[in-house]
């Protein structure tokens, strides 16, 4: 529908921002206006997905969408075609396997220009001269849309190219998927697009996501991917997919070119990719796609080569396809990017502790066979100092082939650096320089920092609390029930659990008897699960053999001597005086005083025996129980177990995949290195004849 065939449609040009009370409407008045607001907003769709030229603002389309929503609901109104419909229906159980009307074929590809050139040497052999079509080959979903009279009937995911499944509902909420044709358009048409996320929405996202404390997509291809097939349409709705519409599948119409057809597909509704070029011969594909790769930067989705079609379809079909792939048709790949990319953004976590991180968002790269999407930027003296900033281009490596961070700016395109927050970008609270690092001085009060603590706390380096994870905490700080601290956790009810999405009757019934059961912790797992920064479960099993009671512990510190501290074998001075502030601190007292309300730790005595006297063991790799029940079992007899080997050390006791840095510092002090069995010889030598539990 044109903008004259509109008429005097009065939400086209300049529509208004504030309506009447829907109350004061009668029901054929709201159904007259629901309809103008329906053709308005498909018109405006038009404008801004398909011809990139928005005639009205986005508040202004904002105020039409949700007119419309509200008087869909007041008065019944809701159409299946519905642009609402974007905003996402009911989850599915399931999706339902349906047969393509034609096959979803792959094609050949390669990216040596030799192979290209072969394929155009097969189809002249086969069926004379003849013109390409040359188009970008996104790199995302590829998607089944039918309409039937103009509207959108179904659309499915290309599956094993002859079955897929059903995802219509998800792709209704997709903003450029038109849910009605437009103009002349044939009365049955199947076509064939490929759903994908611009890189800059991409990118934004992924920093949403690092920002909460989620793992960011490692490509905007997976992000596609994992959000078109999710059973909530809502959540479809929320993420920023688009698409682009390629080949025609069946039609009530014919075309005798394949550029023919898609000519008319922005006369249909249908997006079109502005990059497509008729008229080729093998040589001029062959330069786009040298061309293409050249500009792919500059682009706001990912492509990972060029398609070459013939363009007459009778060719086509004489051409025909095997089983798997057509003839009339090649793939000419760009080689993957390695190791320098773009830094498209940076986002800043906010850790247990308050400490913010820096992380830069990249755009994927290839490093080592690992397509990365992020890196560590490690701390903000060092941005300073290798002078990185949104836009540069840098070097990834990944330390120890495991973790990517940036190691050099190569091409500077940034206006200095990358400067630390003043305030948390989660709770704007003030952040604080230490040296090269940045805390967030929010505490508990900050919900990312509340979120981490309280999954820290039941963590299995915790109190080990089954059925509270990571998504868990999260929905518990959305929804308020977990709004302070630890204690918060002892508060909540089995009804508050059941008014939760995905909770039934055993999973709260199970979760407050695992509360319960945490009511009286070991000592070391308490201390440990408090997460004094750099107290982890060895440090806390040291200070619980020392001070045998929290409360002993808790007035040591408080009175401030860290000396007493640092005489406790895995406590330095660094440690001793992190512990001192932590119970210092006015808000953690009070945090403690409300979770001590609730949990009762345990006294810890270590029993009398001595065998090990004066024997010192450093556990290291996998064991055959976990590394704390072999140190519990050493400290039980009299022994000491730390974390780090040096002169003091006795034995190096080595499991399965073990650290170098222990085995190096072992060698470096002459500390004998034995294995699991030796360990236990040199128990029974010493009259230990019992064994970890």
């Amino acid at each position: 529908m044109s903008e004259a065939e509109l008429g005097d449609n009065p939400y086209v040009e300049e529509p208004p921002t504030e309506f009447e009370p829907v109350e004061e409407l009668t029901a054929d008045e709201a159904e007259a206006q629901a309809a103008q607001l329906r053709e308005a907003i498909r018109y405006h769709d038009h404008r801004y997905y398909v011809e990139a030229e928005p005639l009205i603002p986005d508040r202004a389309y904002d105020a039409l969408f949700s007119r419309l929503q509200e008087l869909e609901d007041a008065f019944g109104l809701r159409t299946e075609d519905s642009p609402t419909q974007r905003v996402g229906g009911e989850p599915v159980d399931h999706f339902e396997t349906v047969e393509h009307v034609a096959p979803m074929l792959s094609i050949d590809q390669s990216g040596d220009a030799e192979d290209v050139r072969e394929f155009d040497q097969r189809v002249r052999k086969a069926v004379g001269k003849v013109e390409y079509v040359c188009e970008p080959k996104f790199d995302g979903i590829s998607l089944e849309v039918i309409y039937e009279d103009g509207k959108l009937v179904r659309a499915a995911t290309r599956g094993d190219g002859y079955e897929g499944d059903d995802v219509t509902k998800n792709a209704r909420t997709i903003g450029a998927l038109p849910q009605r044709l437009r103009g002349d358009h044939p009365d049955y048409l199947a076509v064939r697009g490929e759903v994908y996320m611009p890189k800059d929405a991409f990118q934004a996202y992924n920093k949403e996501r690092v920002e909460r404390g989620d793992e960011p997509f490692a490509n905007p291809r997976n992000a596609t991917a994992g959000t078109i097939r999710q059973q909530d349409p809502s959540i479809v709705a929320e993420r920023p997919l688009s698409i682009f519409f390629f080949d025609v599948l069946d039609s009530s119409r014919s075309w005798d070119t394949h550029s023919a057809a898609l000519t008319d597909f922005p006369r249909f509704g249908l997006p079109l990719n502005d990059r497509v070029e008729t008229g080729c011969d093998i040589e001029d594909a062959i330069d786009y796609r040298e061309r293409m790769m050249e500009a792919r930067d500059g682009l706001d989705y990912d492509i990972d080569g060029v398609v070459i079609k013939v363009d007459d379809i009778a060719l086509q079909e004489e051409l025909g396809s095997t089983a798997r792939s057509s003839r009339w048709a090649f793939a000419y790949k760009f080689p993957a990017r390695t190791e320098v990319t773009r830094i498209a953004d940076i986002a800043v976590q906010v850790g247990r502790t308050g400490r913010l991180t820096p992380v830069a968002l990249l755009e994927p790269v290839d490093v080592g066979g690992v397509t990365v999407s992020r890196a560590s930027l490690h701390n903000f003296d060092e941005i300073a100092e290798k002078d990185v900033g949104v836009g540069d281009v840098v070097k990834v490596q990944r330390a120890g082939d495991v973790i990517p961070y940036v190691s050099e700016v190569v091409e500077k395109h940034s206006d200095g650096h990358f400067e630390a927050p003043e305030t948390c970008p989660v709770c704007d609270s003030a952040v604080e320089r230490e040296g090269p690092m940045a805390f967030c001085t929010g505490g508990m009060g900050c919900p990312m920092q509340l979120q981490r603590s309280v999954g820290h706390y039941c963590s299995d380096t915790g109190l080990d609390v089954e059925g509270v994870g990571e998504e868990t905490v999260k929905q518990f700080v959305e929804a308020g029930l977990v709004a302070e601290s630890m204690a918060d956790l002892y508060e909540i009810s089995r009804d508050q659990l059941l008014d939760l999405d995905g909770w039934g009757e055993k999973s709260a019934e199970n979760l407050l008897a695992e509360l319960e059961d945490s009511k009286t912790p070991e000592l070391p797992d308490f201390v440990a699960a408090l997460g004094i920064h750099k107290v982890g479960p060895e440090t806390a099993r040291a200070l619980a053999a020392e001070f045998g009671s929290f409360d002993a512990l808790r007035e040591t510190a408080r009175a401030g001597d860290a000396d007493r501290l640092r005489e406790i074998d895995d406590v330095g001075t660094i440690v001793a005086d992190t512990i001192v502030d932590f119970f210092q601190s006015e808000a953690s007292a009070r945090q403690l005083d409300r979770l001590l309300e609730h949990v009762e730790p345990q006294e810890y005595e270590v029993e009398g025996a001595d065998e090990l006297d004066g024997l010192t063991f450093v556990f290291t790799g996998s064991l055959s129980e976990s590394r704390s029940a072999f140190q519990d079992l050493v400290e039980r007899h009299g022994g000491s177990a730390t974390s780090s080997v040096s002169g003091n050390t006795d034995y190096l006791v080595v499991g399965d995949n073990p650290g170098q840095s222990k085995r190096d510092d072992a060698d470096a002090n002459d500390v004998p290195t034995i294995d699991e069995a030796e360990f236990r010889a040199v128990l029974e030598e010493h009259g230990v004849t019992e064994w970890v539990a």
